[in-house]
Order: C-alpha cells, then sequence, then structure tokens
C-alpha cells in the first residue's frame, strides 16, 4: 500500500498544475471529467478535443480484472512476454461461485470445481506482479472500493460495472480484455473523448427513498442507451449528502443508461469513507487539493453551457421506484406499481427476494435492509418470498456478522449465499428454474434482461433497492407501498412497516480481515502451462491477418430481431466454466437472439443443408466449410456486459462483419480489437432489406479510411441484386488493428 500511497502523492502534487494548464490552453472552465481526463493524456499535447468525436489515448492509473473476464485478458497478456505489469492490477474471484446452498459449501465447492482456473489466475499473478483476491474475498467492485479507488484516479477494468469506484471520485471505466492487456502492457488507452451530462442533485433522501432509487429514477429518464459515450458528472447539495457508498451505487448502475462511466465531486462523505477505511492519507492529500478534485464552479452555476446534456432531481421529492422487467430503465414510481402490474399482466405474487451485488451490498445497504427485517420480525410478520442475501465483500460479512445484521436476516428465513457475484449474473443454481414456470423476483442488482438471473425466460426480474427488496420480500406483493399499505401479521392483526433505519459507516470501525489478498511476486517466475485436453482452458492462437481484398459470398448467420445484449451473445451462468477456452465457449454464441425470421431463439438456416439448427452449430459448419459469416443486429447491439467473449467467439466462428443499427460502446470496441468490421446502416430502413438465405459482400475494404462509407451488397436467392451504404467509425489506428487481424496481433509485432 505504501507505494500506492507514492504514487497517488505524486500524482496530487502534479494535478493542480495540470489542471491550471489545461484551462488556461482551453480557454474556459473545466468539469470534473475534464480535468481528469485531460491530466491522464498519453502525451502533453493539450487540445480541445470535440466530444464524442476524437479518439484520444489515456494512461490509466489502474487495471482491475474478475475472474471470468482475466483468463481470456491474462491469456492474451501472455502472447506479450511482459515480465510484469507496466501499471497496478488486480484480479478478483468472484464471478464463478455458484450460489446453490449457502455461503459456505457453494465456496468449498467452488474451490474445488474451479481449482484448476483459480491455480492459473494465481500462477499468472505471480508471475507479472499482479494482486490476487482469492475466492470468497469479495466482489471486485466493493473490494476496488474499500482498498484501491482514489478521487481524481483513472481506472479501467475488465467488468462494465467498473465505474462504481466513481463513488469515489475517480473516472473508473468498464473495458474489454484487448484495453486492459495493452494498458498491463505499457501502451496507451485509446477512448472516444466523451461526452458529458450533468446531473444536478438537491434536497435530501428521506425515508423509504435511497441512492438506488437516484440511479433507477436517472436510468428510466436516459433509457438503456440515453448516457452511451458519455461521462455522467453529478453536482449539488445533494449529490454531497449523499454516502461514499451511496454515490458508488449511483455509479455502478449508471452503465445501465450506456454511460461511459459516472463520477461525483471529492467531498466530506468521500474523506470519511476513505479514513475510515484505513486510508487516512489520502484522504488528506486529497483534502489539500479538493479544488482540482471537482468541477469549477463556474460550470455548476451555468450547467447548461458547459454540459452536452442537463438534467435535475430533487432528492427530497423522490419516491422509491421499481424498474423491470427484463430492461432495468422500465422504471416505475411505488406509488404506480400496482396500476402498471395491472395494465401490463407482470405476475405480482413474489417467489423470491435477493440483497446484495456490487451494486447494494455496502454497510448502509445491509443496515438499512436489516432494519426492515428486524421491524418485521418485532410486529410478528413472517415473509412470504424466500430470501436471499450476497454480502459484497469479505470486510462487509465479517462487520455484518459482528453487528446482529445477518442474524436478522437468518431469523427471518433468509439464506446467505458467498461474498460473490451469485444471482446478479445467472450464478444461481435455483430449484426448479428448469421447469421455466412464470414467476417473479425482484432484487437489489444492477440488471433483470431475460433469463439472466436464473436461466429461466419466463422468470420476471425486478430492481429496487434493499430496503424496498425486504419489504416487498415480507409481504410476498409486487404491488406492495410500504408507504401507504398495510399488512396482517400472524396475530391477524393490521401493521405499518417502519421506514429503514442505517449508517452510512459502522460505529465500531471496519476493522480488519487478515489473509484475503494474497503476497505478490515469487523470487523466481514459473512457467504456466495449460493441459491441452483443458476444457477450460485454451491458448490462444493469433487470428488471420486481413488478406486484403473485399469480403465475398458470405452467408448470414443470424439477423436479431430486438435487444440484444452481451447476455444474448455469449451467456454467463453455466457457461462461465468456459471462459478460458475460446473454442468451448464458442458453442453459446448467440444462443440467447431472436431470429428476425421465425421469432424463435437460437434456430436459423443453414444455407449449406437447408435446414434449421442453433446458431453455434451453423456457424462451426460454416467455418469448417471456410465459409465467412455476417450478423445482423438492431439498435444497442451489445449493450450490457464488457464480455470480450461476445467479440471474440464470433471471430473465431469466421463472423467477418457485424452490421446493426448502432452499438453499445465498449462490445463495439471489443468487436473491432480482435478484427471484425463493425458497420452501422448509414439508412436504417436498409435492415429490411436482407432475407434469410442472401449472400453478403462488402466493398471498399481496399480503401478503407475514417469517414468514408463501405458498400454492402446482397445477392438474393430470386436472382436479384440490393445495394446499400454502411456507416463506420474507425480511426486509422483501429484500421490498422483490422488489417492486422487483431489490436493483439499488433502488440504481437511490438514485443
Amino acid at each position: 500500500m505504501k507505494r500506492e500511497i507514492n504514487r497517488i502523492s505524486e500524482y496530487y502534487k502534479a494535478l493542480p498544475g495540470k489542471v491550471s494548464l489545461v484551462r488556461s490552453a482551453l480557454g474556459r472552465p473545466l468539469s470534473l471529467a475534464e480535468k481528469i481526463l485531460y491530466s491522464h493524456l498519453l502525451n502533453d499535447k493539450i487540445s480541445g478535443f470535440a466530444r464524442g468525436v476524437d479518439y484520444v489515448e489515456f494512461l490509466p492509473d489502474r487495471v482491475a480484472m474478475q475472474d471470468a473476464t482475466a483468463q481470456m485478458t491474462l491469456l492474451q497478456f501472455i502472447v506479450t512476454e511482459k515480465e510484469s505489469t507496466s501499471v497496478p492490477a488486480s484480479v478478483h474471484c468472484d464471478h464463478l461461485i455458484m450460489a446453490k446452498d449457502g455461503a459456505e459449501k457453494d465456496l468449498n465447492d467452488a474451490l474445488e470445481s474451479n481449482r484448476e482456473v483459480y491455480d492459473f489466475l494465481k500462477s499468472v499473478c505471480d508471475n507479472h506482479n499482479i494482486d490476487f483476491w482469492q475466492p470468497g474475498s469479495g466482489i471486485i467492485h466493493q473490494v476496488i472500493f474499500e482498498n484501491y479507488a482514489f478521487p481524481g484516479g483513472l481506472m479501467i477494468g475488465t467488468d462494465s460495472h467498473t465505474p462504481t469506484a466513481g463513488g469515489l471520485g475517480m473516472i473508473a471505466i468498464g473495458v474489454g480484455g484487448a484495453d486492459a492487456t495493452e494498458v498491463m502492457a505499457g501502451m496507451g488507452w485509446e477512448l472516444k473523448f466523451p461526452k458529458l451530462i450533468g446531473i444536478r442533485l438537491t434536497g435530501k433522501l428521506n425515508g423509504w427513498t435511497s441512492a438506488k432509487d437516484v440511479i433507477l429514477r436517472i436510468t428510466g429518464m436516459l433509457s438503456v442507451k440515453g448516457g452511451t459515450g458519455s461521462v455522467i458528472e453529478y453536482f449539488g447539495e445533494g449529490a454531497e449528502s449523499l454516502s461514499a457508498t451511496g454515490k458508488g451505487t449511483i455509479c455502478n448502475m449508471g452503465a445501465e443508461t450506456g454511460a461511459t462511466c459516472s463520477i461525483f465531486g471529492f467531498d466530506k462523505q468521500m474523506s470519511k469513507y476513505l479514513e475510515a477505511t484505513g486510508r487516512k492519507e489520502i484522504a488528506d492529500l486529497a483534502g489539500s487539493i479538493s479544488n482540482d478534485l471537482t468541477g469549477d464552479p463556474e460550470v455548476y452555476d451555468n450547467p447548461e453551457k458547459y454540459f452536452d446534456n442537463y438534467l435535475e432531481i430533487n432528492l427530497s421529492e423522490l419516491e422509491p421506484h421499481i424498474n423491470g422487467p427484463f430492461s432495468p430503465d422500465i422504471a416505475t414510481p411505488l406509488s404506480k406499481m400496482k396500476e402498471e402490474c395491472e395494465k401490463n399482466g407482470w405476475p405480482a405474487d413474489v417467489a423470491a427476494a435477493l440483497i446484495g451485488s456490487c451494486t447494494n451490498s455496502s454497510y448502509e445497504d445491509i443496515s438499512r435492509a436489516a432494519s426492515v427485517i428486524k421491524n418485521a420480525l418485532k410486529q410478528n410478520l413472517a415473509s412470504k418470498a424466500e430470501i436471499k442475501v450476497t454480502p459484497g465483500s469479505e470486510l462487509i460479512r465479517h462487520i455484518a456478522e459482528r453487528d446482529g445484521y445477518l442474524d436478522l436476516f437468518r431469523e427471518m428465513g433468509a439464506e446467505i449465499f458467498a461474498n460473490a457475484c451469485g444471482p446478479c449474473i445467472g450464478q444461481w443454481d435455483r430449484k426448479d428454474a428448469d421447469k421455466q414456470q412464470v414467476n417473479t423476483v425482484i432484487h437489489s442488482f444492477n440488471r433483470n434482461f431475460a433469463r439472466r438471473t436464473d436461466g429461466n425466460p419466463n422468470t420476471y426480474a425486478f430492481v429496487a433497492s434493499p430496503e424496498i427488496v425486504a419489504a416487498i420480500a415480507i409481504s410476498g406483493k409486487l404491488t406492495f407501498n410500504p408507504l401507504t399499505d398495510t399488512l396482517i401479521n400472524r396475530d391477524g392483526k393490521p401493521v405499518m412497516m417502519a421506514e429503514p433505519s442505517g449508517y452510512f459507516l459502522p460505529a465500531e470501525g471496519f476493522g480488519k480481515t487478515e489473509g484475503i489478498e494474497t503476497s505478490k511476486g515469487p523470487s523466481r517466475k514459473k512457467k504456466i502451462k495449460i493441459n491441452p485436453r483443458s476444457e477450460r482452458l485454451q491458448m490462444l492462437s493469433p487470428f488471420a491477418r486481413w488478406n486484403g481484398k473485399d469480403f465475398t459470398d458470405m452467408r448470414l448467420l443470424i439477423k436479431v430481431k430486438g435487444k440484444c445484449t452481451t447476455d444474448h451473445i455469449s451467456m454467463a451462468g453455466k457457461w462461465l466454466k468456459y471462459r478460458g477456452h475460446l473454442e468451448n465457449i464458442s458453442h453459446n454464441y448467440m444462443i440467447g437472439a431472436t431470429n428476425f425470421f421465425n421469432n424463435q431463439t437460437n434456430k436459423v438456416l443453414n444455407q449449406i443443408t437447408g435446414g434449421y439448427s442453433n446458431v453455434p452449430d451453423v456457424a462451426f459448419s460454416y467455418k469448417k466449410k471456410g465459409i465467412a459469416s455476417v450478423v445482423i443486429g438492431e439498435e444497442n447491439f451489445g449493450e450490457g456486459s464488457s464480455r470480450e467473449h461476445a467479440a471474440m467467439e464470433p471471430r473465431f466462428l469466421n463472423v467477418k462483419a457485424i452490421i446493426v443499427k448502432s452499438f453499445a460502446r465498449i462490445h463495439e470496441t471489443n468487436l473491432k480489437k480482435q478484427g471484425i468490421l463493425t458497420l452501422t446502416f448509414a439508412d436504417r430502413d436498409d435492415y429490411l432489406r436482407i432475407r434469410e438465405d442472401d449472400r453478403i459482400s462488402i466493398t471498399g475494404l481496399k480503401e478503407f479510411s475514417p469517414g468514408k462509407r463501405l458498400t454492402v451488397i446482397l445477392h438474393h436467392s430470386d436472382g436479384s441484386v440490393d445495394k446499400f451504404a454502411a456507416d463506420h467509425s474507425y480511426n486509422e489506428a483501429q484500421i490498422e488493428w483490422f488489417r492486422a487481424g487483431s489490436a493483439l496481433n499488433l502488440i504481437r509485432k511490438r514485443f
């Protein structure tokens, strides 16, 4: 940690001078996002970058990886043959633990079933001086928040909820593994300079309303793509009133708007949290330059002038929300839930309530939810729904146990899962989920796409705050409003639930948990070996370079209808075990996507046989015959997780191009990095021209250059031909990725 503090101290010493230079060069006041981004430029050339247009290279302070994405990231990093990472990095084992029988058994089962993967990750971390957080230590974002995040820093992480660290004033951005590999290898990290969304928070939260309701409301306002390509910057007295972990909740779920990241300026709440978690030195250093760790007053006084979009929310007037089902941006105020349930036919009986995840598992969250449970027990109420609790880290689990909160949940019949992602990412071996019965669950997570929680497409998943989840669990009804409704207790008496109460920070302190972070870097390097017969791990082979010719005679693999998230493209759940084996995990490619031509999932035309089969089988059959294919999609294609496998799988399967109406930021970058041609319809109606048995060509690749359209030619089975123009967002460097076959191929050449 001493080395970390020295790095941060040096950065803070230089920051005021850098901010002053940028302010002078641009001739205007600066937002916090601009101060941090300009202070992390790869070179010192300061320019008035056009937001949403110019690509810029940055030097991040840190790289974070979770175990599912770290496998492919580290397999790529090994190729660079670098002895050590150029920036501090960490791996967190949180994704591979299946929630089923409770924390102790589930953790032991994970240690046994995932031993090969954990040993691989640990050995690579030891060889390359990377911090390794063993299974059970906690969810990546909670552990980062408790140990590494610092105001004014820039971090990238191989998980889409990396922006959680914005709650401590850090620009923290989710990326693919190739991006992380480049930064760890000492290269710059490229990002299109983001647009800025300013959100002023006024008033103060009260009663049943929490920080989670702020982001539930904002996600409803912006939609799942309204924040794409933007940094959301919060300010105002309302922002300053929120706890640091409450700010982290808002930044975490900001990913559901498509935002690049979200951020709050440094304030007293952050300082208190840093001090409480053993980082007083960092708090003091940040406090000495606090004006440079927040936006300039002129920006906040005139937000319409300096932000590309501006919103305002009065926390005093905000009411609790429930978002869903099947999309996190369907936002419903609690007072309207009964009406919406009846209107839409949503099943109101709640089968399970889940509390925790990287979004809501802080001490404040657990204490407030536990206060609801305590009040229910006092009033002789029983829970009508199953309750599952997932602590965010071993630190949180330890103090929640110490302070009696977990015992309250157990008294209500709750099951405590391991300190891991669990049901939030589909790692929940839920009893009878395979029967695909229609049911409703409510959770305090961040995403609720179809199948995501338990693999059942008929599970209606809703998102709310931990305290609302607890209240609805007791009632057993999605339509229950604890602000106005009564419940009948076991004595047959009507009772009302008391408002939740909790604590920003534990009165007795966080304490310490021993044996969580393992030591770094042995004196002797060990050769990394992978069993060639392993089903879990597979060394990577370079993708082929572009052959210099236009793409011709490609087959349509699938024309996707409607929403297509990375969960649809490359499901998690049982497939997580193959995250280190590209060939095996490619057998889940697009199995959740809906085929435009038959409205079915995982059933597409095989143009070789003329019959229908599942998407991976058709893709593998084309690959075996040396036939290239194309994928067609609609809006915000690839929203959701940062999972790089959703880009590596099509590349492995010989998908040459993906043409859509619009891309989600991370997925488009991941596809480009793997050498897949990413195009958008110049005229969105051209999506309708594509037929199921088309043969497709793309011309103009020999003259491929920034801003120049390519031509897509459709050869229909009736002999007719259609043509249309396709746009792209490539710059010169990204075109070189395409020509080289992948960004990793260029890294190989450099090292």
